[in-house]
């Protein structure tokens, strides 16, 4: 492979020969390039780091940088107006870089081909100058620096490749604060290749399931039951031809194809376990089991907003705050009240998290699916209202007045660790969200999670609220994703890209 001098660099810093940039006028044959690029440029990088594991002298620093897409347009020309997104604001030109271009094929092509077809401009795809570090050249799960420390016990590796540079991975661009510099070009999408990277790379480690599995409707959960009712409803599915699934995928990345069956279970479990049934378009559902907390429930929708689902939903356990309310009852949250902390610098509380109808529509609908209840008589088991999530799961033994008082205020009917979080997440990166909730112990009415009654209740109401949510992502996937992608979600200035 030819070399080049890279301008920017010292002297010695070796890269790729120079990529002449390309217009296109159609949105494959773009992505088609852009692929060819970014394989050309981490081939470089690999092939580099391996000749230098092998023993190869070290003649200087190897740098290759990420692909980027861009598009100019002159007008404010009019667009359609009930679209989200695949526009832009006004005239100018919009770029951004790119990484794994195979992984986000289909979204490419929706993304650009929306662009030309809004604003009759071709795509321009030509090389940034944003290094691609060295670590997300090889991919997820690769260990870099134990595979170099025989041969590179001289020389730190960042001084040969580079790195992941934090300073230049941030959510700037999706939190609504970047500055636009005069002069230079706008952003096209909310992540940058690097910060894409970042995420793709946490995901493998926190679920231990490759990005690729991940599909387009995510469910999470805070309790292991709802995992293994799912597991086991997904691997008798594959066993029964898959039902329109393809693949059911475990921690691990264990894949069951439609039409088998396997016994063969994870070794060991991650953080937050993801277990994925697979559809063709990435259509199909993921659950992940986040555990207990607002951290953990920011921390995994922070990466995982990186694919740019269609949707993801809570659906977990939560303490009844109203005595009327029983054990097993269904909550749908309207509003939420943040009282988690995780997000106050990135999206400060007094933002308000609205309701979204189009999946407000789905769980209800699902609800009444399952259960057989409609109109007055679901109100039964289900009530709609406030949410309030929060930061300390022993609440209960502090001073009671204070948040009881709040909760009073606010017109709160359920408590939990996770919803607002992971609502105000999807409000934050423009993913439709919403929550269903079951009551698992009302600890304000003295019903605690006890022993026996857990045991009666995880055996009841588990499947149930389960198949729920299953039914509501399904009502989701069925929806036109121009549909699904509110408006309500766009702000002032924001990037074409969805």
């Amino acid at each position: 492979m030819s070399k080049r001098i890279f301008a920017s660099a010292s002297p010695n810093c070796i890269s790729p020969d120079p990529y002449e940039p390309q217009v296109f006028d159609d949105a494959a044959q773009a992505v088609d390039a852009l692929t060819a690029l970014y394989e050309r440029n981490t081939a470089f990088l690999i092939d580099g780091f391996s000749r230098l594991a092998d023993g190869a002298p070290v003649g200087g620093r190897l740098r290759a940088c990420y692909p980027q897409v861009s598009i100019e347009t002159t007008s404010f020309g009019h667009i359609d107006s009930r679209l989200s997104y695949g526009h832009v604001a006004s005239p100018g030109l919009y770029t951004t870089t790119v990484t794994r271009p195979k992984l986000f094929r289909h979204y490419l092509i929706e993304q650009l081909g929306l662009l030309v077809r809004h604003h009759h401009v071709p795509i321009i795809v030509s090389e940034s100058e944003t290094p691609i570090p060295l670590h997300f050249a090889f991919g997820e799960g690769a260990h870099v620096e134990a595979s170099a420390s025989a041969a590179l016990t001289d020389m730190p590796l960042r001084d040969l490749f580079d790195t992941p540079d934090l300073n230049i991975t941030d959510d700037l661009i999706a939190n609504g604060e970047y500055d636009q510099v005069a002069g230079e070009p706008a952003p096209l999408a909310p992540f940058t290749a690097q910060r894409i990277d970042y995420s793709l790379a946490r995901l493998s480690h926190y679920t231990a399931t490759s990005a690729d599995h991940f599909q387009n409707f995510v469910l999470f959960t805070n309790y292991q039951f709802y995992i293994d009712e799912f597991a086991a409803w997904a691997r008798e599915l594959m066993a029964e031809g898959g039902g329109g699934y393809t693949e059911f995928v475990e921690p691990g990345n264990i894949i069951t194809p439609a039409g088998s069956r396997s016994n063969e279970m994870p070794v060991r479990l991650p953080q937050m376990p993801a277990y994925h049934l697979k559809k063709k378009g990435h259509s199909g559902i993921t659950l992940v089991n986040i555990g207990v907390g607002p951290s953990n429930a920011k921390t995994i929708t922070d990466h995982i907003a990186v694919l740019r689902p269609h949707a993801w939903l809570m659906v977990g356990h939560c303490a009844g705050l109203r005595n009327s309310q029983r054990l097993g009852d269904y909550v749908l949250a309207h509003a939420y009240m943040r009282e988690d902390h995780v997000l106050d610098d990135d999206l400060p509380v007094w933002v308000p998290i609205p309701a979204l109808a189009e999946v407000q529509q789905a769980l209800e609908d699902a609800v009444e699916e399952i259960t057989g209840l409609e109109g007055f008589e679901l109100k039964r088991i289900m009530r709609t209202g406030t949410v309030a999530t929060i930061d300390n799961r022993n609440w209960e033994l502090r001073d009671m007045r204070g948040p009881v008082k709040r909760l009073s205020q606010a017109r709160a009917i359920a408590l939990d660790m996770e919803s607002a979080t992971i609502a105000a997440n999807g409000f934050r990166f423009r993913v439709p969200y919403g929550t269903l909730l079951c009551v698992s112990d009302k600890p304000l009415h003295g019903e605690l999670k006890l022993p026996g009654m857990a045991t009666d209740f995880y055996r009841t109401q588990v499947r149930q609220h389960l198949k729920i949510g299953i039914r509501a992502v399904q009502k989701l996937a069925a929806m036109p994703t121009e549909t699904l992608h509110s408006r309500k979600l766009r702000s002032f200035y924001e990037t074409a890209f969805q």
